[in-house]
């Protein structure tokens, strides 16, 4: 589905006149004929974020401008999967986990507080030295309904999440995101829930990719599993407060 060339630092995917959908930066619903993952550099300190994606693109060559993701993992580590009428391409690191314990946490104070401080705890994985990132860009050659498109978002970020919880032990980073991307000329497709043709398919095309990555990535290294063995990460352990309706 996607051309991809990577340069520079930046995966560019192209389908001419795509739908796509995107949770990151600048993100939303837009029609185009591309997209992009652009790893940052240790030390980013970038705030303008919109002033900084168009300075990279076209450093590297790129004139189109579409959704773009940006990551604390190295392009050679993207990582494509195929399966049915879904692609999937994926960059995945996980040096900033965000777990969610299932047992009762230490807070009874039933206020919904910020994520308690692990490892280093702070906002580092916001601005500052890049973290991991699970990014990944969904894409399939069915003409998915509004809602369906939405459903995609949702279908990849659970096999995201699962995947990563089987390897590292957190559902996800605290810099995750997704693009989903649909052909408007391709067959109609009203839903993508999990037992559809689409949502198996990208379940199945995340977990390879995801996974994938993640090997790639940590090839040379231990990957960190859980808060407790990576550079940075939080726990939401408070509890809030439940009622019936």
């Amino acid at each position: 589905m996607f051309e991809a060339t990577r340069r520079d630092g930046v995966c560019r995917l192209v389908r001419p006149n795509t739908r796509w959908l995107s949770t990151g930066y600048a993100g939303g619903e837009s029609r185009g004929d591309a997209a992009f993952n652009v790893t940052v550099p240790e030390g980013w300190p970038e705030t303008d974020l919109d002033a900084y994606v168009a300075r990279r693109l076209s450093a590297a060559g790129f004139d189109e401008r579409g959704p773009t993701l940006l990551t604390g993992v190295g392009q050679e580590h993207a990582r494509r999967a195929r399966f049915g009428p879904v692609e999937v391409v994926a960059t995945a690191g996980v040096s900033n986990p965000a777990e969610l314990p299932m047992a009762s946490g230490p807070s009874d104070r039933g206020d919904a507080s910020p994520a308690s401080d692990a490892a280093a705890g702070d906002d580092r994985g916001d601005r500052g030295d890049p973290v991991g990132t699970v990014n990944v860009f969904v894409g399939t050659s069915r003409s998915l309904e509004p809602g369906a498109l939405a459903n995609l978002v949702a279908v990849a970020a659970e096999a995201k999440a699962a995947t990563l919880l089987a390897h590292c032990g957190a559902p996800g980073t605290t810099t995750d995101a997704v693009v989903a991307a649909c052909d408007p000329a391709g067959d109609r497709v009203t839903f993508s829930g999990s037992a559809t043709e689409v949502g198996n398919a990208a379940r199945v095309c995340v977990r390879d990719a995801v996974r994938a990555s993640l090997d790639s990535r940590y090839d040379a290294e231990p990957m960190p599993r859980g808060v407790g063995e990576a550079r940075y990460g939080v726990v939401a352990d408070d509890r809030a407060t439940v009622s019936p309706i």
